[in-house]
């Protein structure tokens, strides 16, 4: 297979075969992430993408599912994505489902028969960043949109029978606005309805401006314990039903897991028996992207 710099996908994707359909993401702008920075955006030709395609059908025997990689690969044009979609069910036959990350502004940019027509040809998940349901947040992160139009994106995908896994950064808020995040991001999902909830830490990397915001001292970072009782508000808030919840990923402090809302005692269990871990600190020597 080829690859061009860096490669990211969700945890879920980790035995998935990943096909670039573009290298970098299209927005690029958040002050947390340093993924892409050194990627120029594009979308490749629609011939190099079924080019490996084809490579991948030689090299694998069976392959359940197909991840097209990199960041935002859905604002690929729908009638080229068709095409791509099309060759993988003709080269895969066994694939039982096509995934891709997808920015808001990319779902909001897909009509819902585009949507409708990419999910009868196997696109069967979107992966979403949400990061933060508060539009304070999400203007100081320059996620590029508000909380309205977030909503309205994951909605289409769910609306199209699409799931809709969504993923959130505990801490993203700073000490400042802990709670207004837990909150918010619980009134987003609530309205969302995703299939997925996935919550992840705020990890800083050095050349983002949220770590020169820290050094500056203009973002307070939460402490463990903290994180967790702002994990705490947000799962008390949360009403979503059939939603799979998980805060197992390496950059956690404290894993936790279950379907809510079947769970969510089990979940809300979980983090006071995290509270009372002593050496909570001592796990963010062990935290990773």
């Amino acid at each position: 297979m080829r690859y061009e710099g860096a490669l990211y996908r969700p945890p879920s994707e980790a035995y998935s075969l990943i096909v670039q359909a573009t290298i970098g993401c299209s927005h690029n702008k958040c002050t947390f992430c340093s993924m892409y920075k050194d990627d120029k955006f594009r979308i490749r030709p629609t011939e190099e993408i079924i080019e490996d395609l084809t490579l991948g059908r030689q090299y694998y025997k069976k392959v359940r599912r197909i991840f097209l990689a990199d960041g935002d690969a859905l604002i690929i044009k729908t009638e080229e994505l068709i095409k791509i979609l099309e060759k993988i069910r003709l080269l895969f036959p066994e694939c039982e489902r096509v995934g891709i990350y997808g920015s808001p502004k990319s779902i909001l940019n897909k009509s819902c028969k585009e949507l409708l027509e990419l999910r009868d040809l196997g696109l069967g998940i979107v992966y979403l960043g949400v990061e933060s349901g508060s539009d304070k947040i999400l203007k100081k992160i320059k996620k590029g949109v508000d909380s309205y139009q977030m909503i309205e994106a994951g909605r289409k995908i769910v609306d199209a029978g699409i799931q809709l896994s969504v993923t959130l950064i505990s801490g993203i808020g700073g000490k400042a606005d802990s709670i207004l995040h837990a909150v918010e991001s619980a009134r987003v999902l609530n309205q969302m309805k995703p299939h997925y909830v996935g919550l992840l830490t705020l990890l800083l990397e050095e050349g983002t401006e949220l770590y020169d915001d820290v050094q500056a001292g203009r973002f307070k970072l939460l402490s463990p314990k903290e994180v967790l009782e702002e994990t705490k508000i947000l799962v008390e808030n949360l009403l979503i039903d059939n939603c799979i919840f998980r805060s197992n990923h390496a950059s956690n402090y404290v894993a936790l897991r279950g379907t809510l809302i079947e769970d969510k005692e089990l979940i809300l269990k979980q983090i006071e028996e995290g509270l009372k871990i002593d050496a909570l600190e001592d796990k963010e020597l062990y935290r990773r992207l």
